[in-house]
């Protein structure tokens, strides 16, 4: 089986071709901007003409599009997140039409939850920040490509390879540069809101099987770790994981692409029956190698983190 992963250099795009990479009869061909791709393929900018032709050559059974941008301004994130996935299902419709597409959604395309309820894929999507809207707008494009094609809205991932650009990943690179120093001070944003935090290793598990399972499957899976976890509880268990002695304050410069949602928890139960995927990663298991693997990584400056 032929699997293309694009974005293939990205947090989670690298734990999917590393998964990929431990199944017998699979091989996973890399496309992306990267000198080390196989297949050179920017979603921002390729023509679908061009496109097509690359992917009629690759000849893939199944494409996982992990490409997409969090951050940068609305121009950026439109051409990646909305413009990018148009323009992969009209090379797709005409190369390999039969390929299942797996696209990595957001669940900020939900917008505001409603506190002590999980959003299920059928929940109205109201995103606040251009982020959630543009993901919005490739998963709309997704739904009514006619293709084989499957979104899954994921959730805070977290786990080793983080980046700095979410909170668990600069957390994680501000506490390497504090070491144990006791007179640190970690200054954060506001830390209140409620987070679904699931393990990248398990959304690349998630997305191996979404690209895999033979028959039709929901056009929409949630994949999350199911429980609404307060940031600043997440905070306090990485700290205590890099054994933190400073001090950590909440009066630093809070995050633009949260936006106004305090409140974030996915309903997995249909990913369960869909796919039999559930998390197998607690969040504690996800700090631990965050921390493993970031702890000699050099060091940040403590001034001006930001919340997720």
């Amino acid at each position: 089986m032929r699997i293309l992963v694009l974005g293939f250099t990205g947090f989670l795009g690298g734990h999917v071709v590393e998964h990929l990479h431990a199944l017998p009869g699979v091989r996973a061909l890399r496309g992306g901007r990267s000198s080390a791709a196989e297949l050179g393929i920017d979603l921002a900018t390729a023509r679908t003409d061009r496109l097509a032709g690359v992917l009629a050559s690759a000849a893939p059974d199944a494409v996982i599009n992990c490409a997409g941008a969090t951050g940068g301004d609305a121009v950026t994130l439109a051409e990646v997140n909305s413009r990018g996935p148009a323009v992969l299902c009209t090379a797709l419709r005409e190369a390999a039409p039969a390929a299942r597409l797996v696209h990595l959604g957001s669940a900020a395309e939900y917008g505001p939850g409603t506190r002590d309820a999980r959003v299920p894929e059928s929940a109205a999507t109201c995103p606040v920040t251009a982020y959630g809207a543009t993901k919005l707008a490739g998963t709309v494009t997704l739904a009514s490509s006619g293709l084989d094609a499957v979104v899954l809205r994921v959730g805070n991932p977290v786990g080793p390879g983080a980046p700095l650009t979410g909170l668990p990943g600069r957390i994680a690179g501000l506490l390497a540069g504090a070491g144990r120093d006791p007179d640190a001070v970690i200054r954060l944003g506001d830390l209140s809101a409620y987070r679904d935090f699931v393990d990248a290793r398990d959304v690349a598990r998630a997305a191996v099987l979404a690209a895999t399972t033979p028959g039709p499957l929901p056009r929409i899976l949630n994949i999350g770790g199911g429980n609404a976890v307060p940031v600043r509880d997440m905070v306090r268990a990485l700290a205590r994981v890099a054994g933190f002695r400073g001090r950590i304050e909440e009066n630093g410069a809070g995050s633009v692409r949260s936006g106004d949602v305090s409140w974030q928890c996915s309903d997995i139960t249909a990913a369960a029956d869909s796919l039999g995927w559930r998390p197998s990663y607690t969040l504690d298991d996800s700090l631990a190698a965050l921390w493993a693997a970031t702890a000699g990584a050099p060091s940040l400056h403590l001034e001006g983190g930001r919340a997720p």
